[in-house]
């Protein structure tokens, strides 16, 4: 028996998220139907988190173990990518302890959220990046990032993931950053994420650009006190991009 991690990127624009539902399509899924093609026995994959439906990935994580393969595992990677569908992919696959768990052996998560500031649609851009308008102030979006930075209760920016799960995280990068395209190109990481709290960090901001909002606003809703205004940036501009496990 050997446990193995793989690294997967996907066009979340025809899944109902990742984590398996019945009567849905999903990544987790997807990817179980695959490995059962090619001799997995196993009755459930491992996923290092959860992403919301829209949402995309060119960094995910997932274990299983597999007690038949016999073949090196690039032999498993080419015959993986061979039974998943086109908006599925593995990109990278190599055994791990048998002790390693995608989520709870995560020390950090990283996301990006893309966005674009044009009064007219853009139906080829639209499918991964949220055109926005009014028109936005690039340098207060810049400026503002920084606000998140730390250790804060986020609570008037997301959910829980349990019943009695805490709302304190720590934010550890945060940043936007201007594409040659005039894409704006939000990067976040932090130790772990609340419910649906990147695209609210990123509506939150936007707000702030256009100003609908004020800073010390978000500075106060940081400390739990007053109101911001509601909504959430739209899924399609999100993608989880990496997990870290420091020197697992």
């Amino acid at each position: 028996m050997a446990r193995y991690q793989v690294i997967l990127a996907y066009d979340g624009s025809g899944f109902t998220g990742s984590q398996r539902q019945a009567n849905s399509r999903t990544v987790q899924g997807e990817l179980e139907n695959a490995l059962r093609l090619i001799g997995w026995s196993g009755r459930s994959v491992l996923m290092a988190g959860r992403t919301d439906t829209g949402v995309h990935a060119t960094g995910q994580v997932a274990a299983f173990d597999f007690d038949e393969w016999t073949h090196p595992a690039a032999k498993m990677l080419q015959a993986l990518n061979a039974k998943l569908p086109s908006d599925l992919a593995v990109k990278d696959l190599h055994p791990v302890s048998a002790e390693f768990h995608p989520r709870f052996d995560a020390v950090s998560r990283a996301y990006s959220y893309r966005l674009f500031n044009e009064p007219i649609r853009d139906p080829l851009r639209e499918r991964f990046a949220w055109r926005v308008w009014p028109t936005l102030d690039g340098e207060a979006l810049t400026r503002n990032a920084a606000l998140f930075l730390g250790t804060h209760d986020f609570a008037a920016f997301g959910s829980p993931t349990s019943e009695k799960g805490t709302t304190m995280r720590t934010v550890t990068g945060s940043e936007w950053r201007k594409k040659r395209d005039g894409e704006w190109q939000f990067e976040v990481r932090a130790d772990a994420f609340l419910y649906r709290m990147v695209r609210r960090l990123v509506f939150v901001q936007v707000t702030l650009a256009q100003g609908k909002a004020a800073v010390k606003d978000v500075q106060q809703a940081l400390l739990g006190q007053g109101r911001l205004p509601p909504g959430l940036a739209p899924a399609h501009g999100l993608a989880l991009v990496d997990v870290d496990y420091g020197s697992f």
